[in-house]
């Protein structure tokens, strides 16, 4: 089949256009922040709409349900767990970043980008949103019922749809599962820099607490040498190198989470939202249409029944009409399969809009190490002269540290 002209079904976009759509900020309300708030409030902030809101978790669920009410046949990103009780610091920021990512693959996605429900949400300052939202998306219906091109959908699909569609969902299983390890693999470096830097400090506090040993030394022990109160001089002193060490890997642990991990976090949310639509689809379009065929089917038996036994007219008009309505009830439901299949195709299109991200994701973690590991070797080398009257020679004397090999060879 060849697609019409001028086909609605092709996304003409690039990441780029995509990602320029907004950025919203979730930020915690600093004088929130605690452990044992009965509510915890978000700051959201959109960079297209101009708009600083407050809104709860509650809130979130709202507009959550909303979009699933007149999107369901879109990718509708999960939200994060509600808080569950004794909710600990990790587990509200956890919380935060994952309500971020969802607010700005909604904010970015075509169809939700235009509607008023979304609008609504990162805008409207009054009181009660929650109810306003449901007001907005009340006797309003679907994308099904508000879209020109639902009746004509099949028009626009490849005659091998449901080849494509069950490939398209093959792939992006294997897609989702490498991301998946991908992520946890580098959430497992983030942790390594970040304990890095932690043992890195505490090994800079160890050197300053020798070097700020107060203990009487006996005169039986220098043997009229000055080494133990210059050793003990450049270890104090060598605790500002490390603290500047343990700085700089965290810094490069916290840029790695934010622009390497968030990056695989909210591209897997993409994809975990694509299987749940593939699911939505198999599970209720589909199922309900087959439910309608089945029921369908039966009233037709009856009817050749009744016909046999010479019925009543009037019971036989009954059951004529409630055929007529099953007719139109399966028509409907064809109708809403393929504009499933419709959205569907676009979404599977959007997900490939966004792999290059896929680029920005590596770049950042190649850039990341390059620029920690320059930092780090600029202090280390800086380190090293320092290291000198360490190595003071019989006579007090410094003399230059030995390389590994010194002492090991068997000559």
């Amino acid at each position: 089949m060849q697609m019409p002209p001028g086909n609605p079904l092709l996304l003409s976009l690039t990441l780029q256009e995509l990602l320029a759509r907004d950025a919203v900020q979730v930020e915690l309300i600093p004088e929130k922040k605690g452990l044992f708030l009965k509510h915890v409030e978000y700051e959201v902030s959109s960079q297209r709409f101009k708009s600083c809101v407050y809104r709860r978790y509650n809130d979130f669920v709202v507009f959550h349900e909303m979009l699933l009410q007149k999107f369901p046949y879109r990718m509708v990103p999960a939200l994060p767990p509600k808080r569950m009780l004794g909710a600990d610091r990790e587990f509200i920021e956890a919380r935060r970043r994952a309500l971020k990512r969802f607010i700005n693959l909604v904010a970015r996605h075509p169809p939700f980008s235009e509607d008023v429900v979304l609008k609504l949400f990162l805008s409207f300052s009054g009181p009660d949103v929650q109810n306003k939202l449901k007001e907005c998306a009340q006797c309003v219906g679907d994308e099904f019922m508000n879209c020109k091109l639902a009746a004509r959908a099949k028009d626009f699909l490849p005659a091998d749809i449901q080849t494509q569609f069950a490939i398209s969902r093959e792939l992006i299983r294997n897609i989702y599962n490498s991301f998946h390890k991908l992520r946890d693999r580098a959430e497992r470096m983030v942790s390594r820099t970040i304990d890095n830097a932690a043992d890195l400090l505490i090994f800079g506090k160890e050197l300053s607490a020798l070097g700020s040993d107060t203990t009487p030394l006996p005169s039986w022990a220098t043997l009229n040498s000055s080494t133990w109160g210059s050793l003990k001089q450049a270890l104090k002193g060598l605790s500002v190198e490390f603290a500047l060490l343990a700085d700089k890997a965290a810094q490069q642990g916290k840029q790695e989470e934010n622009d390497v991990v968030e990056k695989l976090n909210l591209f897997l949310d993409l994809l975990q939202s694509y299987k749940d639509l593939c699911e939505r689809h198999e599970k209720g379009v589909l199922h309900k249409h087959q439910r309608a065929l089945h029921k369908y089917s039966l009233m037709k038996r009856q009817l050749m029944s009744a016909a046999v036994q010479n019925r009543e007219p009037e019971s036989v008009e009954q059951l004529e009409s409630r055929i007529v309505e099953q007719e139109n009830v399966i028509q409907t439901m064809e109708l809403r399969n393929y504009f499933s299949l419709y959205c569907l195709h676009q979404e599977t299109q959007l997900v490939h809009v966004y792999l290059p991200l896929t680029s920005h994701i590596l770049g950042a973690f190649v850039s990341s190490q390059i620029q920690g590991h320059k930092e780090m070797s600029k202090v280390w080398n800086d380190l090293q002269p320092k290291l000198q009257c360490l190595f003071a020679g019989p006579h007090g004397a410094p003399s230059p540290p030995r390389s590994p090999q010194d002492g090991l060879s068997p000559h």
